[in-house]
């Protein structure tokens, strides 16, 4: 699969900050990439680079296999952007804001099915000023498809919208994958990520900690399994007396950290031979937001530490 976004040992210093320490990525085309950090990772300055909005200090950047600084003018015909807390002409209505955006880049865009694809059929002639936030995320998002776009950068794109318009928001993500688009989303949702993207970078401190899928990102980072099950402190009692696993009672809930899957089996049998009372059982695996947590958190304690100054994985 060609890579539509290259990203190799990229570097942004300020006087006062290295913003960006030596990021590398692939982002393949056709696909969904979250790129993630808490405010002030270096998120937002990487992706302006990447969108030729500024220039970098050091290393490599291609997509769609241009410079995004030096040929930002044939790159930017190419893509599709929509920043976070999309603003536009105040007195301007989205059927408006449609055919002016296509006599900019040259096209002859069909206003009503683009905004029927990002559900804002109904708002076509209503005035900017008087839409809604996550409305006017939705216009955003319809004016970043006008040119036709190989590379879409959502920024926060369902910021303010609530949770039905939302999943529309994730269908139309999908919609873009599906035709052969590459989608570049950065997100403070996490399942958002871990729903929609095919790959996940995270980034902190102006370093990448995590990249994979979201799934090899839990699997390599994220904690044991473990059952849950709705029941008095004399269930953890009897389990702990018969069971080598870590087991923990709170507020009439008993955790077992689970090593194996037959772990949860045997568990369940002996509480059903032991005639105590539980109400119900459940088990769980940690998400990506888990995972982000724990890698945020441990950078902050200054846990992350090696002899290079990088900011390695770290396990759970």
């Amino acid at each position: 699969m060609a890579e539509a976004i290259v990203v190799d040992d990229l570097v942004k210093t300020y006087p006062d900050v290295q913003a960006v320490d030596h990021v590398s990525f692939r982002v393949p085309a056709g696909t969904v990439f979250a790129f993630l950090g808490p405010n002030g990772a270096g998120k937002t300055t990487t992706t302006e680079i990447l969108e030729g909005l500024r220039a970098r200090t050091g290393g490599a950047v291609e997509v769609l296999g241009l410079d995004p600084w030096s040929e930002g003018r044939p790159l930017h015909r190419q893509i599709g952007v929509i920043p976070q807390d999309f603003r536009f002409f105040e007195k301007i209505r989205p059927r408006e804001a449609i055919e002016y955006y296509g006599t900019l880049f040259g096209t002859r865009p069909d206003p009503a099915a683009l905004l029927a694809r990002v559900q804002l059929t109904d708002k076509a002639e209503s005035r900017f000023d008087t839409l809604s936030g996550g409305q006017k995320q939705k216009l955003g998002l319809a004016l970043s498809l006008v040119n036709d776009p190989k590379v879409c950068f959502l920024d926060e794109p369902t910021t303010g919208l609530d949770p039905q318009a939302r999943r529309g928001i994730w269908e139309v993500i999908r919609g873009l994958r599906r035709e052969g688009r590459t989608v570049f989303l950065t997100t403070h949702y996490l399942e958002e990520a871990e729903i929609l993207a095919d790959r996940v970078a995270i980034i902190h401190h102006g370093r990448i900690v995590a990249d994979g899928s979201p799934a090899e990102i839990i699997q390599r980072l994220g904690g044991p399994a473990r059952l849950r099950i709705d029941a008095g402190e004399d269930v953890a009692s009897f389990l702990r007396a018969r069971f080598p696993n870590e087991i923990h009672w709170q507020a009439g809930r008993v955790e077992i950290v689970l090593q194996t899957r037959e772990d949860a089996i045997a568990i369940l049998d002996a509480l059903r031979a032991s005639g105590l009372a539980w109400v119900s059982f459940s088990t769980e695996r940690d998400t990506l937001e888990d995972v982000f947590v724990r890698l945020v958190g441990q950078m902050d304690d200054g846990v992350l530490k090696s002899a290079n100054g990088r900011a390695p994985e770290v396990p759970a």
